[in-house]
């Protein structure tokens, strides 16, 4: 009877230890998890308002965890984005994918992981500039936000079309950068005669009466605005050590396209205050309505979506070599997406 006492006692001890070891190992990972602080990043366009939802309705909070710190840097430009995402300044955030694209070729450590919105940029004409059609930019000046970034490639596919060339004189349409708030001013001013602009500043310039659309939205290349403008992105290091994060906030950019689609008229004052959050000013729901009814909300992205704007960004001279012969089957995961959809 006591050897037997003696082995049960040493059981529960047992028990015990592992049990506190269990509890010890947990509590380091929880310890982890509540010390986090990610480092999100977002354009100030509304063509990222799912980002702006998710970020007002506290959807990234609530999926990381009370404890969690949340970093918020807003962008003007996707290629300032991009150097941010490659250099570790940001774990994730939204994004148009041609600056990604490039950046990607470079360092190899930032992925798609998950579409947002396709569409949502239109080409404005100056009312006093004389264009009336895409070939009358023949030596006119056209603003974009930044080399490289999706509205630019989508402006030089267009002209490819039209069978004209970009150049530094009158014999070609002349390309130049602008930031969108910017553009505006130089639409008034008469320093530029057309831009192609993501929403709403395509809308703003429209209600203002300085401008005009050339080509709306749903006829802007490739794919007559079917094509991904604004994308979810995290770097290779928050994708390995914090893979089920970067799965929240997948399902939290889903909670944001959710919550426009059910319910617009409060959506439109969430992306107003959040838009002064970023940038000191909130905007007229009329605007942001119009701003979303120029893009199609949609998680679901494709390697052939990649590969297209890859080739135009070639075609442009921004990559060195032919996208056909570049693999992007690395720089889009949508391994988080997947497992989403099927846990439904």
């Amino acid at each position: 009877m006591k050897r037997w006492g003696w082995v049960m006692s040493l059981a529960i001890i047992s028990g015990l230890v592992l049990s506190a070891c269990g509890q010890s190992k947990e509590a380091a990972v929880s310890t982890s998890a509540a010390n986090i602080t990610v480092k999100i990043g977002i354009l100030k366009n509304v063509t990222h308002a799912p980002g702006f939802i998710a970020l007002q309705n506290n959807y990234f909070q609530q999926a990381f965890g009370p404890n969690a710190k949340i970093e918020v840097t807003s962008f003007d430009n996707g290629a300032d984005f991009a150097t941010a995402m490659a250099t570790d300044q940001l774990d994730l955030g939204y994004v148009g994918p041609g600056p990604v694209i490039n950046q990607y070729l470079k360092s190899k450590n930032i992925r798609v992981i998950s579409g947002v919105n396709n569409g949502g940029a239109v080409l404005v004409a100056r009312k006093d500039a004389g264009i009336r059609t895409v070939k009358d930019l023949v030596g006119k000046t056209v603003a974009v936000a930044a080399k490289g970034g999706t509205p630019d490639l989508s402006l030089r596919s267009l002209l490819q079309q039209e069978g004209l060339k970009v150049s530094t004189d009158a014999s070609g349409v002349q390309i130049v950068t602008r930031a969108p708030a910017d553009t505006l001013v130089a639409i008034r001013q008469k320093e530029v005669d057309a831009t192609l602009i993501a929403e709403p500043w395509g809308t703003q310039i429209i209600q203002e009466g300085t401008g005009t659309i050339l080509v709306d939205w749903n006829k802007i290349p490739p794919k007559d605005g079917n094509y991904p403008l604004t994308i979810l992105v995290a770097n290779d290091k928050f994708l390995k050590d914090h893979r089920d994060l970067a799965k929240k906030a997948v399902k939290a950019n889903k909670q944001g396209i959710d919550f426009i689609q059910q319910n617009p008229d409060k959506a439109y004052e969430l992306i107003s205050s959040e838009l002064k959050v970023l940038t000191g000013k909130g905007m007229e729901p009329a605007l942001i309505k119009a701003a979303i009814d120029h893009l199609k909300l949609t998680q679901d992205i494709t390697l052939a979506d990649i590969n297209e704007q890859a080739k135009i960004s070639y075609d442009a001279g921004y990559l060195k070599v032919k996208a056909e012969e570049l693999d992007f089957s690395k720089f889009l995961d949508t391994s988080l997406l997947d497992e989403l959809k099927k846990e439904k």
